[in-house]
């Protein structure tokens, strides 16, 4: 149940917050059946180019990244022989833009979550192999072997490391979108809500969290109005005109909406982001393999080379998500604990 709440809270609030979601509609049609691989650049190349293809989501940059023999040598042996690595991605049928979606050419998959599995390939000196599947079928193919890794937006948690073994590189987090002439930002305190009229999607985490701070509010005799819309279009109508101060949904979709609406008169920013964990847990997002597969201990190392040697740095700017930057990798971190809501 804790794995399809995880998933429901990312899937609504990032249909809550995603303006453009036609840029990704060609998936589908794109994966045939249940799932569809794309090869990549060769590691050997020494260049992976971010952000290609990303419809205006991401500012493509070319970075530098060569294997480094230290850390390719702790791979598995028929790993290293083999020479690829399969990078699963579970964004069937519709993309989920910014991590992961259809580009350009109707055709590669792009996103900020197979840019970082190409990054890391080339580190380890492997070809990277990115395999498109639905959610469920990417825990398949990690059970299966069909797929070494996932690089999908899985959130660490103590009841997947029954199956799993984990290398984090990014914050899990939740963001409040404003009017970008707003003046209001959270702070990190949820008293700066009060007053407010805040939207969030209904059923999702963020809604749980945010009708607790209502309840806290109360309380203190402040009130906190929460209001629900049943589209995108209508919520960022409201968003514009004033009738609700801000939008509470995941912070990658909120960085594509800001992203894709930069330009127009409906433009907005960030005013804050918090752990998609609740308040006594940063939650993070992990390089996600089969338990005792020998993979977490060098894909931390490589990410923690990204991180040393600015590429990490330049694939989050790249995208807009800075904001969910770790200082370093760990293997096998603190995950939602087995009674997290």
């Amino acid at each position: 149940m804790r794995t399809l709440t995880l998933r429901t809270r990312f899937r609504r609030g990032l249909t809550a917050g995603t303006a453009v979601v036609t840029l990704a509609a060609g998936l589908a049609a794109c994966g045939g059946t249940s799932d569809a691989a794309t090869t990549t650049e060769n590691a050997a190349s020494g260049t992976v180019a971010v952000g290609q293809l990303s419809n205006g989501a991401a500012r493509q940059t070319t970075l530098k990244v060569s294997e480094v023999k230290s850390i390719s040598a702790e791979l598995p042996a028929a790993l290293r022989r083999r020479g690829t690595l399969q990078i699963g991605v579970g964004a069937l049928p519709s993309g989920l833009p910014p991590l992961a979606y259809v580009g350009g050419d109707q055709k590669t998959l792009t996103g900020a979550e197979p840019d970082l599995g190409r990054l890391v390939a080339a580190v380890l000196g492997l070809k990277p192999e990115v395999r498109n599947s639905t959610w469920e079928n990417l825990f398949v193919g990690l059970d299966s072997g069909k797929v070494d890794i996932a690089f999908s937006n899985v959130t660490d948690t103590e009841e997947r490391k029954r199956k799993y073994e984990f290398a984090s590189y990014r914050e899990d987090n939740l963001a409040f979108e404003v009017p970008k002439q707003s003046t209001w930002n959270f702070d990190g305190d949820y008293e700066n809500l009060a007053g407010k009229t805040v939207s969030v999607g209904s059923g999702t985490n963020q809604e749980r969290i945010l009708l607790g701070w209502k309840a806290k509010l109360a309380k203190e005799g402040k009130k906190l109005t929460v209001k629900y819309f049943q589209d995108n279009n209508s919520l960022h109508l409201a968003l514009a005109g004033g009738r609700i101060d801000a939008y509470l949904g995941p912070n990658p979709s909120i960085a594509y909406h800001i992203t894709q609406g930069a330009h127009t008169p409906r433009a907005t920013r960030n005013a804050g982001t918090l752990s998609g964990a609740g308040e006594t847990l940063q939650g993070l997002i992990a390089a996600t393999s089969k338990k005792d597969s020998g993979l977490a201990k060098p894909v931390t190392d490589a990410i923690n080379h990204l991180i040393e040697n600015g590429q990490y740095a330049q694939w989050l700017a790249a995208w807009n998500l800075s904001n969910e930057a770790v200082a370093k990798s760990e293997t096998n971190p603190p995950g939602l604990p087995l009674d997290n809501s």
